[in-house]
């Protein structure tokens, strides 16, 4: 924690920003993000970047060069730039102003002119604009201790301890990309066994082995794979890659593919009716394939990054009538609420599950004044602001 401190106040000289242990799992570090700084001062040249990119901007990071869709006719390095969001996607690359729907995200320090960024031959790659003024202050941890940290929601580090993974076991974590919580299973069972990480883009795949290498972990094995394929049952196949034989892990994490309507921060979100309701068949195919792979007595979590009823609530009851295998269980530590009625599950199955909703939290801007909170403050807006997400744990019966 110290060391972490020292290089956090490298980034914020003059704010000293807390740092605590969570009380409920103590390999997790909470840190405040301060915000939003509603009076900084905006200049006149101004960066337009995306809304993926301006995410990014509230999360603590920099714009690199891709990100940046416009900017100012004679912006040149060096310069004091307003660094705004595109939230309706509107923007025309390389423009030289956009009167669009924009949100205000901060001031930084251009590292680039606009003409090395809209240059001919292509842009340069790298850091565009180094952000000095974010509206939120999070740390950037971009090359931070990269052999001891990882960031993480705090819903996303909860899903691997719910899992319980043991040193010695087998476990299958299905769609891992870009490998946080692969990590985490593999940290957890301190490096011993074999955590078999699979996603169907080759890039992301390769995300997760260089998380892998830099925390170190010899444990995770990461293949380029469709995980609804993941099955096989040819008798001559001897299981080391994908497809596996039935009943091949002795735990399956399916952190599902969804409608992601519970990211946060999130700058812009479109998706219609039908990209929404797309997501229900494939999580059950998926699911299959789980339950499937999973042996007699094991363990298999189910989550998502998203709020809707019929990818959360409505499999876990779909799931318990079509395996009569599986068994809901209480999940430990349970930090977010209880499950969402509707479904037709009891009220004693919707306390097994586990939602979290940041329409609950208590809301509230956050300046330096706020800093000298208790910890058993800090823990509480933790647990509840947080993205939306739900978790459910399931024991595979004899």
């Amino acid at each position: 924690m110290r060391l972490l401190g020292y290089e956090i106040h490298k980034q914020f000289p003059d704010v000293v920003i807390p740092i605590h242990r969570h009380p409920q799992l103590n390999d997790l570090l909470l840190i405040p993000v301060i915000g939003p700084r509603r009076a900084l001062q905006q200049h006149p040249i101004q960066v337009i970047v995306g809304a993926q990119c301006g995410s990014a901007v509230l999360r603590g990071a920099h714009v690199y060069s891709a990100g940046i869709l416009s900017a100012s006719k004679w912006m040149k390095a060096g310069d004091r730039v307003s660094v705004y969001s595109d939230i309706g996607g509107q923007c025309k690359r390389g423009a030289t102003e956009f009167d669009g729907i924009k949100v205000f995200i901060g001031n930084g320090i251009s590292e680039l002119s606009r003409s090395e960024i809209f240059c001919s031959d292509g842009p340069i790659k790298g850091k565009g604009v180094r952000m000095t003024e974010p509206v939120y202050l999070s740390p950037s941890f971009d090359n931070v201790l990269p052999g001891y940290i990882f960031l993480q929601n705090l819903p996303s580090a909860v899903v691997s301890h719910v899992l319980h993974p043991r040193p010695g076991e087998r476990v299958l974590d299905m769609c891992a990309a870009p490998g946080g919580k692969t990590t985490h299973i593999a940290s957890l069972m301190s490096d011993q066994g074999e955590v078999i990480a699979m996603d169907r883009n080759a890039n992301k795949v390769e995300k997760i082995k260089q998380n892998a290498s830099a925390l170190n972990l010899r444990s995770i094995q990461a293949y380029c794979y469709n995980s609804t394929k993941a099955v096989t049952h040819d008798q001559s196949d001897n299981g080391q890659g994908p497809p596996f034989p039935p009943e091949s892990f002795d735990r399956v994490l399916l952190d599902a593919p969804c409608s992601g309507m519970g990211q946060r921060p999130n700058m812009a979100f479109a998706l219609s009716l039908k990209e929404v309701t797309s997501y229900q068949p494939l999580q059950r195919k998926l699911f299959s394939a789980a339950v499937s792979l999973l042996k007699p007595g094991g363990t298999l979590v189910y989550s998502t990054c998203t709020i809707t009823l019929s990818e959360n609530e409505e499999q876990v009851a779909w799931a318990l009538k079509t395996f009569p295998c599986l068994q809901l269980q209480a999940q430990e530590p349970h930090i977010g609420g209880e499950g969402m009625r509707g479904a037709g599950l009891s009220p004693d199955q919707l306390k097994l599950l586990q939602r979290f909703d940041p329409s609950l939290a208590d809301l509230c801007d956050l300046d330096l004044s706020d800093l000298t909170r208790t910890e058993n403050d800090w823990t509480l807006q933790a647990n509840t602001d947080t993205i939306g997400f739900f978790i459910a744990k399931f024991v595979k019966n004899s």
